[in-house]
């Protein structure tokens, strides 16, 4: 498993940290560790999906996510 931080620009409230969490859970091999207001930690399995497909479905969701180092 590897981690992976994203921050998510447009989240202001507590129903859009459960938006992110659930678009999040719903992704092939991603554990959610943590989802905050402009931010969320997970950990995922490379061979189920890669980053930037996790970040996608962040932003299908109408927020900006982007991968941080």
């Amino acid at each position: 498993m590897q981690n992976l931080k994203l921050a998510i620009e447009g989240m202001h409230c507590g129903g859009c940290v459960n938006r992110v969490t659930l678009a999040l859970k719903k992704a092939p091999g991603v554990e959610v560790r943590s989802v905050e207001v402009g931010s969320a930690e997970v950990s995922f399995d490379e061979a189920q999906v890669q980053p930037q497909a996790i970040a996608d479905a962040v932003n299908k969701i109408g927020f900006a996510a982007r991968i941080e180092a």
